[in-house]
């Protein structure tokens, strides 16, 4: 009895869900969109994460406010907003930022771009550290609070290790691997970092770093020795913030927005997410683009019905949505844009296997978000122009293998097993057995043949011989500006670039305006609920430990063409 009134009362509650979201989208579809006054103030307010494929959008005001948006919805705000004689100014407020340096790149070349239709941008910071700082050196001023801190100091990387906690447990990890910098897995294998890790992460810091300074020192009109030697005196209180050039003014917030309307005329505010949703200026382009989305670690699988959580990028699925694509008369030329760290072996070929026969049927143009390596950068490998940030992770070409052998810990906690098997290799995967001497080399020679592969795609993508891109490869991971010298990309920008190389190959004049048409689309919640097969699903809170750790790709084991590290530059 108990549980068939538990029953009905999980019913009604579903049902009385359903029906309040109903009555909130049948408003929000009978809504006209927001009047944008004359005059108006563009508040751009950016928090957390930034993703490049959208949300589930759920139809009730709350929720839907706190909908992230895309980073292609930033981009095409403010190519709006620039000719938009109805807005006047940017009010630019980031905070707590988890983005990496790919898409600050872009971000920071759209606020760019939005400077030189005449218009300021003015920036209001709260404890910012260098992520919220380096965007704010767009604007024309930078204000703080008279009482915070700019975590500006530098910056820097912490790698983790398990190795002495797993041999505490019991627990002994093998990992193979073809390429000496693909060190993926030495974080359950080392207690510290190995020579060719410190090289990359050296290197890789070396770069950032220096565009940090160089970027603050044009920005706050200084040298780079001048910001160097001022970055390390950080982080500062507003008022050292202020004394040493980095800010031009300390109010509070309402005072910032008086200042605002003082040099602007009367403070007409617009949110981001109202303008969005504006009708664009001027006129609308006829030719169609495809912007097709390809963001997380790469698996076998096809999402179906699934709404657990995020599905990263599962080939079945993603390789329906390229010859959706491609069966589309109406699309004149595709940008894919990936952000991803790779994965799976198989299904980043079978990924690779259908972007080369989109290339056949559409001008194509590769561009990099955030990271784009292992088998990210494998599946980027259609011939086409490849664009990334300077501060794009890519590259990574190698293959691991890595299985966890956890006999011992079985022992400390009284299981035991006994195996019984036919074959030679039966045992390779188990986890109460360490790898054999030939199923070790069985392996390796699976993953040299692999890696052997994977260059030669890369070769012939780039239009180079074998043995130029091997010593470039070896699973080292490269900055987009490192891979631009290397021959690993063509050229560094975003997606203005992709824009003008992708009219370019499907001889759509440059000053054309076009239509860029999202893939997946934008879904709402009903899409997810009534069964409509989604590409992307619900998002959660633990999705950003998931692409932190690859969890779930390490948990599937095999062979990986997997970026070896998650980087976080703090």
């Amino acid at each position: 009895m108990a549980k068939f009134l538990i029953g009905v009362l999980t019913g009604i509650i579903l049902a009385g869900l359903i029906l309040l979201i109903g009555v909130f989208a049948l408003a929000r579809m009978r809504e006209r969109p927001p009047a944008v006054a004359d005059d108006s103030t563009l508040m751009l307010e950016l928090e957390g994460e930034i993703p490049e494929t959208a949300p589930v959008e759920f139809p009730i005001p709350f929720l839907e406010q706190r909908t992230p948006p895309t980073v292609t919805d930033i981009w095409g705000t403010l190519r709006k907003a620039a000719a938009d004689n109805r807005v006047k100014a940017i009010v630019l407020e980031p905070r707590d930022l988890t983005i990496g340096w790919g898409k600050l790149e872009e971000i920071l070349g759209d606020l760019e771009n939005f400077k030189k239709s005449g218009k300021p941008i003015y920036a209001y910071l709260k404890t910012p550290g260098a992520r919220e700082y380096y965007l704010a050196t767009a604007a024309n001023r930078i204000y703080m609070d008279p009482e915070d801190e700019l975590d500006l100091k530098g910056m820097r990387f912490e790698v983790l290790f398990f190795k002495n906690t797993l041999d505490k447990l019991g627990v002994q990890v093998q990992i193979e691997h073809a390429g000496k910098y693909k060190d993926f897995g030495d974080m359950f294998t080392r207690a510290s970092m190995s020579p060719e890790t410190k090289e990359v992460l050296n290197s890789i810091l070396d770069d950032l770093y220096g565009n940090l300074v160089q970027r603050i020192a044009e920005a706050r009109k200084k040298t780079p020795d001048q910001v160097r030697a001022i970055i390390d005196q950080g982080p500062f209180l507003s008022p050292h913030a202020k004394e040493a050039g980095l800010v031009d003014g300390l109010l509070y917030e309402d005072q910032m927005l008086d200042e605002v309307k003082a040099r602007v005329g009367e403070l007409k505010k617009v949110s981001l997410h109202d303008y969005s949703r504006v009708a664009p200026v001027g006129p609308v382009g006829r030719e169609r683009i495809a912007l097709v989305t390809a963001e997380g670690g790469i698996t076998r699988g096809d999402g179906g019905s699934d709404v657990s959580g995020n599905n990263g990028i599962e080939s079945e699925s993603f390789d329906k949505l390229l010859r959706r694509v491609g069966n589309d008369e109406g699309i004149k030329g595709v940008i894919v844009r990936i952000d991803s760290p790779g994965g799976e072996v198989f299904a980043s070929d079978a990924i690779w296997r259908e972007m080369n026969l989109l290339s056949k049927e559409k001008p194509m143009v590769i561009s990099m978000s955030d990271t784009a390596a292992s088998g990210g950068y494998y599946i980027a490998m259609t011939g086409d122009p490849v664009v990334a940030y300077p501060g794009t992770f890519t590259g990574s070409i190698g293959v691991v293998f890595g299985k966890a052998n956890l006999h011992g810990l079985y022992v400390k906690l009284g299981l035991s097993k006994d195996l019984l098997s036919r074959g030679r290799y039966a045992d390779i995967d188990s986890d109460y057995e360490p790898l054999s001497s030939d199923g070790q080399a069985k392996l390796r020679q699976a993953i040299d043949e692999d890696y052997r592969s994977f260059v030669s795609k890369v070769a012939a993508a780039r239009r180079r011989k074998f043995d130029q891109i091997e010593p470039v490869s070896e699973g080292r991971v490269w900055l987009g500006s490192q891979a631009k010298a290397n021959g690993l990309i063509d050229e560094l920008g975003g997606l203005d670039r992709a824009l003008d190389l992708v009219k370019e190959k499907a001889k759509i004049p440059k000053t054309e305006h076009v239509m860029l048409v999202t893939y997946p689309p934008k879904r709402s919640v009903f899409d997810l609920l009534f069964g409509q097969p989604p590409e992307e699903t619900l998002d959660s809170r633990w999705r950003g430990l998931l692409k932190r750790w690859q969890i779930r790709l390490w948990a599937r084991g095999g062979m990986m063409r997997l970026m070896p590290y998650t980087i976080d530059v703090r």
